[in-house]
């Protein structure tokens, strides 16, 4: 009996180690609905699961079994690539925010939301008739290189250890964050078919593409709201290419796509993974 306990063991504590071996970053892709931080636990949970742990707990931040952050928080109206880092893969995250990423957001002209989105309740509706594509064209060139932008109320950034957007919820008053500097490094008009509009967006980190649509609302004398919303490409990874869907959240895909640390990276200890709202 002993021997076959040990004979059963012994692939699940190899599968666990190997799991808590890996070093570096890779890319989910995260669906519309749930929140960065439950796919995150969702992903830990299978890993685990996989791994032969019993009833795992992802949420337990005391003597982890699985350190494992994401870096960039995509809405949970939101989808498409989110980065992950496993274990000294974490500290690379702030690394990885500093780079670019590329967004297709749609756009619906003519109706404002407390949120900036379609989840939100609507505060505003104005005409939209006198807009044309050209209007928009026109208009985003202000909106292209180094800008100050106002975060939106809803989001991650956080007043007295806080979210904003959990503030709010609560029926907290929040005053709006002031304007800080951001960069678009492309930002075009794929299609507009009133009341919509596709715009494809180039930007670093601290970019908020719910605040750019309703400020290009505002411009265009109306007011817009994001309807859609997917990150297409974050630092070296893009959907099509290496966001591994729920159905590859497996070790084996794991190992084939993770881009390992440096050796600078590998020593020391890990750094909280960094969360910027998009």
């Amino acid at each position: 009996m002993a021997g076959n306990i040990s004979n059963t063991a012994a692939p699940i504590t190899s599968s666990l180690s190997k799991l808590q071996s890996l070093n570096g970053t890779f890319a989910i892709y995260k669906k519309q609905g749930p929140t960065s931080a439950d796919v995150l636990n969702k992903l830990k949970e299978v890993l685990l699961k996989e791994a032969g742990v019993k009833n795992p707990n992802p949420r337990k931040r005391k003597k982890q079994s699985l350190k494992m952050g994401h870096g960039g928080t995509l809405d949970s109206a939101a989808s498409g690539v989110l980065v992950v880092g496993v274990g000294n893969g974490t500290k690379m995250l702030s690394t990885m925010l500093a780079g670019s990423k590329k967004y297709i957001a749609v756009g619906q002209l003519g109706k404002a939301t407390d949120t900036l989105d379609a989840t939100g309740s609507v505060i505003l509706e104005k005409d939209f008739g006198h807009i044309t594509r050209l209007d928009i064209e026109e208009k985003l060139k202000a909106f292209t290189g180094d800008i100050m932008q106002v975060p939106p109320l809803y989001s991650a950034l956080k007043k007295d250890g806080q979210r904003l957007s959990v503030l709010l919820m609560k029926g907290h008053k929040v005053e709006a964050k002031p304007a800080r500097p951001v960069t678009v490094y492309n930002l075009t008009l794929q299609e507009f078919k009133p009341p919509l509009f596709t715009l494809d967006i180039e930007c670093g980190g601290g970019f908020y593409v719910r605040s750019l649509v309703d400020d290009l609302g505002k411009a265009l004398s109306s007011c817009a709201h994001v309807k859609e919303l997917t990150r297409t490409k974050q630092g070296q990874f893009t959907l099509e290419e290496h966001a591994l869907h729920e159905e590859q959240w497996t070790l084996e895909h794991i190992l084939r796509s993770l881009q390992p640390c440096s050796q600078s990276e590998q020593g020391g200890h890990c750094a909280e993974p960094l969360e910027v709202d998009t």
